[in-house]
Parts: structure tokens; C-alpha cells; sequence
């Protein structure tokens, strides 16, 4: 079954902002990555923004995480309320992952082409043609 989560965008503070969220919802942190844990090739990152969030995620009852990053106005991203909050679509299969882009990103404006990614995912994202912001993320299943 798709889930569905919640996906925010902070202006250098998801650290400080889901550590208050871990103090009211409990739980631990399911991944904290940070820009400097996973350069991308083509993507220099200056050094102040280098410690910054790239990916956080804390889960929220059964099934659903919270996740962010800070955007970095180094790589010409600007944070505007009404901008920072996404709707993330975990298909089950790379399929799946690729009918939900093509049908949600029709008419609408692709950020990042749905493609393998350096974190291992696949995984794309557009803002659709009545405005919201999608990400669709297909990660393979963990060998047990």
C-alpha cells in the first residue's frame, strides 16, 4: 500500500524545529543526514551551510514519519511560507513510483526528474498543476 507523509522545508532550523517536535511527540530520530554526509556531485556546498539538515526523519505513530530539510539560499533556494511543506508519496514499487509522477506532475512543473539518486532511492519532485508540492520516493525494501 502507498503511504503518505508530511514533508517540510525550514530556513537552517529543521534541526532545532524536530527537536521540538521529538519533545512533544516522543521517539527517535529515524535518520538525521546532514549536507556534508552526502555530497553530490555537481553540488558544492559552502562550508557554512556543509553541517546543515539534508534529511530528517522522526517517526510518528504506527506508520507515518515527519521528515524536512533546510533549504540553502547558497544553491539559490529560498524559503517562502506557503513553499516548505510537501506532500511525500512511498509507493511500492519503482512501477508504481513512476505512474504516481507522470500522472500528479501533468500540467504541472517538475523540480527534480523521478530518477535513481546518489541516497539509493528513487525519487523525484514537481509542484502539480493546482499548486501543492509532491515528492515520490520508492525505496527499496531492506534485506532483513
Amino acid at each position: 500500500m502507498t503511504k503518505v507523509n508530511i514533508y517540510l522545508n525550514f530556513a537552517g532550523n529543521a534541526e532545532e524545529a524536530f527537536r521540538f517536535y521529538k519533545s512533544v511527540f516522543g521517539g527517535e530520530f529515524a535518520s538525521v543526514v546532514r549536507f556534508e554526509d552526502m555530497p553530490v556531485e555537481g553540488m558544492n556546498i559552502p562550508k557554512q551551510d556543509q553541517n546543515k539538515i539534508m534529511h530528517i526523519g522522526l517517526p510518528i505513530g504506527e506508520g507515518y514519519m515527519l521528515m524536512a530539510s533546510d533549504t540553502l539560499e547558497s544553491l539559490g533556494q529560498k524559503l517562502v511560507q506557503g513553499n516548505n511543506a510537501y506532500v511525500s508519496v512511498h509507493p511500492e514499487s519503482k512501477q508504481e513510483a513512476d505512474r504516481i509522477f507522470s500522472a500528479l506532475s501533468a500540467g504541472g512543473t517538475i523540480e527534480m526528474p523521478i530518477a535513481e539518486q546518489v541516497w539509493g532511492d528513487y525519487y523525484g519532485s514537481f509542484t502539480d498543476k493546482f499548486g501543492v508540492q509532491w515528492m515520490v520516493n520508492y525505496g527499496r525494501p531492506q534485506p532483513s
